[in-house]
């Protein structure tokens, strides 16, 4: 694999006259070096004969890197067959670790390799029976899981039939079981700005001092969003396949991911990275979904500047010695901080920070970063009175019917959500009235935004617009979207 892109690998297998030896070649790492005793011992462990002469294994293209244990299963069938047994191989992708006493184990990444097979032409996989659930997502291909090595043989030798994994049903609609939007008191500022960032896909940050119920409002947020397509699903779950982490997207398949790493996060986790191949970072595993930064200001600068090329072009190249690969990174950034580092800057308790603390600490956050986030919202701290005396809250599945009905307007005029509109798209689709473009003229001019601002704040105008249900972004509708802009600016 490389990324989400992978290359088929053929395995050959001679055996010749000469002193026992098995020789794998093909630009191969450590696990696939020592593949050699696992398949031996599997190999004679399954009630096999393996060939006491020269065998040399090989991985083709030869010029192309290769890693892991999941080779093991066709170096086996190669030997075997190369040995003299006949098993019918052709067409059939073999992909599997092999213990010692012949059993196959799962591998990482099994989705996305099935996903390319099929693309290759590939109709028929033998797998692990650990990865069948996960390969039989893929359309268009005949997954077989396998116990053993044992059972296999039997079948490619037509002494037996394997049994063709059959993909599980899943339900069209899955909701939330997690936070209600309602079920956070009081901040109705902020609720209008999450409501806006679900409709259209923006970046979203809160401030506000502990208590006021910033992460909880970012945990209501993934409620409003709708589910995934099929196909975007497979997506995000061949990213987490890589990864090695399949199972934590197997039970809800069709949600957007919500990941919210802590601020002691590696940049390799945070981006992607890792020695060799580089894997997938918290920004991909967020793909189609939602990263949540709670206390930003507390993550390294490093990180969070390692940040602006995904914001911008929706995906991630990491290069690392053994090549260079490209994972999708397409996210709704939801972030929260506190004002000050005491928390306290402009809340009645008082701010005990001194001039040089609040300085450092507004430097922690870059120009380019702020230019990129589409909403800046104050989350105060609650009154008593809203928090016990206050009418019960519309529930959010209000907010996301709502939410719906703006994504469906903007699929119908663009087939995108706002926050992924060009410059050109934008503009024509606010159809801004001469007024309404002075307002936005001298509006910039005054919070000295930049070309990016600019147009980040006529996307949002577009979703405010969409949410009313309006054809053209009016003046309420830039009004709004620039009031969200001046929290960034100061």
């Amino acid at each position: 694999m490389r990324g989400l892109e992978g290359i088929p690998v053929t395995v050959e297998a001679d055996v010749a006259n000469g002193l026992p030896h098995v020789a794998i070649v093909g630009m191969t790492d450590r696990a696939i070096q020592e593949a050699r005793e696992r398949v031996r011992a599997a190999v004679r462990n399954s009630g096999f004969d393996f060939p006491q002469r020269r065998v040399t294994v090989n991985l083709a293209p030869a010029e192309v890197p290769k890693e892991g244990t999941g080779f093991d299963l066709a170096i086996a069938l190669a030997v075997l067959r190369a040995a003299g047994r006949r098993l019918s191989t052709r067409g059939v992708a073999f992909l599997g670790e092999l213990s010692l006493d012949g059993r196959l184990r799962p591998i990482a990444g099994v989705l996305p390799m099935a996903r390319c097979l099929v693309a290759h032409g590939v109709k028929r996989l033998v797998v692990a029976a650990g990865n069948a659930a996960e390969a039989a997502l893929v359309d268009g291909l005949a997954v077989y899981g396998v116990e053993d090595l044992h059972s296999l043989v039997d079948h490619l030798e037509g002494e037996a039939q394997l049994q063709v994994a059959v993909r599980s049903s899943l339900p069209a609609n899955q909701g939330d079981s997690g936070v209600d939007l309602a079920d956070v008191r009081g901040q109705a500022q902020a609720k209008r700005c999450l409501e806006i960032a679900a409709a259209g896909g923006h970046n979203v940050l809160m401030t506000g001092p502990p208590g006021s119920g910033k992460t909880m409002l970012a945990q209501a947020f993934g409620s409003l969003l709708p589910d995934l397509r099929w196909d975007d699903a497979l997506e995000v779950a061949a990213v987490y396949s890589l990864r090695g982490a399949f199972s934590e997207r197997a039970d809800v398949p069709l949600r957007p991911p919500f990941r919210a790493p802590h601020h002691t996060v590696s940049r390799a986790g945070l981006v992607g990275g890792g020695s060799g191949l580089a894997m997938p970072g918290e920004i991909s595993l967020a793909h189609r979904g939602v990263l949540f930064l709670d206390e930003l200001y507390e993550f390294p600068r490093g990180h969070l500047e390692a940040l602006r090329q995904p914001l911008e072009e929706r995906a991630v190249t990491v290069v690392r010695a053994r090549g260079a690969v490209r994972y999708p990174s397409n996210f709704v950034l939801l972030a929260a901080a506190n004002p000050c580092p005491c928390g306290h800057l402009g809340d009645s308790t008082g701010c005990r920070c001194s001039p040089r603390q609040l300085a450092e600490y507004a430097t922690r956050l870059s120009g380019p970063i702020k230019d990129r986030i589409d909403v800046v919202v104050s989350v105060p701290r609650v009154a008593d009175r809203e928090l016990f005396d206050a009418p019960a809250e519309a529930p959010g599945g209000e907010v996301r019917a709502r939410v719906d009905a703006a994504r469906a307007r903007q699929h119908a005029r663009a087939s995108q959500l706002n926050a992924r509109l060009s410059g050109k798209a934008a503009l024509a689709s606010c159809r801004l009235a001469p007024s309404t473009r002075r307002i936005l003229g001298r509006s910039g001019e005054r919070l000295r935004l930049s070309a990016r601002a600019y147009f980040r704040v006529l996307r949002v105008a577009r979703t405010i617009a969409d949410l009313a249900g309006d054809d053209r972004v009016g003046d309420g509708a830039i009004e709004e979207a620039l009031r969200y802009r001046s929290e960034a600016a100061t």
